[in-house]
């Protein structure tokens, strides 16, 4: 359903997005942050699941800046690689990263016809989307899929500039659920839910896959892009 496209940062750096775009005339667009699996097949259908809701969708390779071409699966080996790509893109100069992900704002609110932008992402493109929603312009609303890192006093620190939901499992074992509570503590003004699920509950090809959970996050996400973005 989709292609790949090249954006232009500010910085002039070239990043690859995968584009997916709806049978008909966008109702809006959603920017779709990674795992640290890059734009793999999983997060390329994810992208197509916008698409075929009616929104233009835009995933950027938000590794490019450390490494080409990344498509990653599942696998111990796997993990260790985008851990180290992660960690490579984490130690770049700021604003680094944020400029890719600013460049996919501005051509996803273009291709739209000017739709209203929302974004979202998975682990470490969960923490990203927070991020955003915290510092970059352009943005409706977001949508964090238990975003690796968000829920530390630092990041729960941050102000964000769009209106944010945010999904969470309680059998996680790299977000507990007392930093998840102490995050709702501190963003009153964040939509959170958490799940009976683990971490990576969204994503079909992973062994914490819960399709439960999966399904009702995703109604709750489309609801919330319906509201903000329509």
């Amino acid at each position: 359903m989709g292609k790949f496209i090249d954006l232009q940062a500010a910085d002039g750096f070239v990043c690859p997005a995968y584009v997916a775009e709806p049978a008909g005339k966008p109702k809006g667009a959603v920017v779709v942050l990674q795992e640290i699996f890059g734009v793999n097949s999983h997060i390329r259908a994810v992208a197509d699941g916008y698409a075929a809701e009616g929104y233009l969708a835009v995933a950027p390779a938000t590794f490019h800046r450390a490494q080409a071409g990344v498509d990653l699966g599942y696998t111990a080996q796997d993990m260790g690689a985008g851990f180290a790509l992660k960690t490579a893109i984490d130690a770049l100069p700021a604003p680094g990263v944020m400029q890719d992900i600013e460049a996919a704002i501005a051509h996803a609110h273009a291709a739209s016809g000017n739709g209203k932008v929302g974004i979202v992402g998975y682990c470490w493109g969960g923490l990203l989307t927070w991020r955003s929603a915290c510092q970059l312009g352009g943005l409706s609303a977001a949508v964090s899929y238990y975003g690796g890192g968000m829920t530390g006093a630092e990041e729960a620190a941050r102000q964000a500039r769009c209106p944010v939901m945010a999904h969470f499992g309680d059998k996680d074992h790299w977000i507990s659920l007392e930093s998840v509570q102490a995050f709702q503590r501190a963003q009153p003004g964040v939509e959170v839910h958490v799940y009976e699920a683990d971490h990576g509950f969204n994503c079909d090809q992973r062994g914490s896959y819960d399709a439960n959970a999966a399904k009702l996050a995703r109604s709750r996400t489309l609801a919330f892009f319906g509201q903000h973005l329509g």
